[in-house]
């Protein structure tokens, strides 16, 4: 396993673990993340572990146009009962992101540092959000980084049934981006129309 140093590089796709490692170590500089997301590696790891970053031989996307929309999420959107809003409450949203309770047990490997570094990101304008509403309090919503136009998408929350795949669904069709980075395989996201590809096509889109 490679550990990383001060400078701002990682080691070949080659030394890739049948786990999706490819090194461990470093810093979460804004520097770091950014030259780690065009290159298509993201940070994943609990408080109090080394920093882990993964570059998975497949990963999970959503081409845009296979998003799948379903009849009464169909009925949902037309009831306009929801506002969606963009990069209006990102620390809010990575908070959420972080604290609420999940059964699937994902979302407390947003630490403290992981937390910072992403609204650092986001001041600079290279993280951003999609926020879902009802009633004026947010209930639900998501936050990525966008490379070139490739969403990577980090983590979402719903606080009401619906509100994370509300901010998907706006995400697939009311953005540019030739593909959602969603990283690994999730039931939800590929009923979603989500799906894994090869890694070398997925690094290839991103450096388009």
């Amino acid at each position: 396993m490679i550990w990383l140093t001060e400078k701002i590089e990682f080691p070949s796709y080659e030394y890739t673990t049948d786990d999706g490692v490819i090194a461990l170590g470093g810093d979460l500089s804004e520097e770091r993340l950014i030259f780690a997301y065009k290159n298509g590696i993201f940070p994943w790891f609990s408080e109090g572990e080394p920093i882990v970053w993964y570059c998975p031989y497949e990963r999970m996307v959503l081409l845009p146009g296979d998003i799948k929309v379903s009849r009464s999420m169909r009925k949902i959107i037309n009831k306009q009962e929801f506002t969606i809003t963009e990069n209006k409450a990102f620390k809010e949203v990575i908070f959420n992101c972080k604290n609420i309770k999940r059964s699937d047990g994902f979302g407390t490997w947003i630490t403290d540092d992981m937390e910072q570094a992403y609204i650092n990101l986001h001041e600079r304008g290279v993280a951003k959000s999609i926020e879902v509403w009802q009633d004026e309090v947010l209930v639900g919503g998501l936050y990525g980084v966008e490379v070139n136009n490739v969403f990577c998408g980090e983590s979402m929350f719903s606080k009401v049934s619906n509100a994370s795949k509300l901010a998907f669904i706006y995400l697939a069709k009311n953005k540019n981006y030739r593909l959602i980075d969603c990283q690994i395989y999730n039931e939800h996201l590929a009923s979603l129309g989500a799906k894994e590809i090869d890694r070398k096509w997925f690094l290839k889109v991103l450096k388009e």
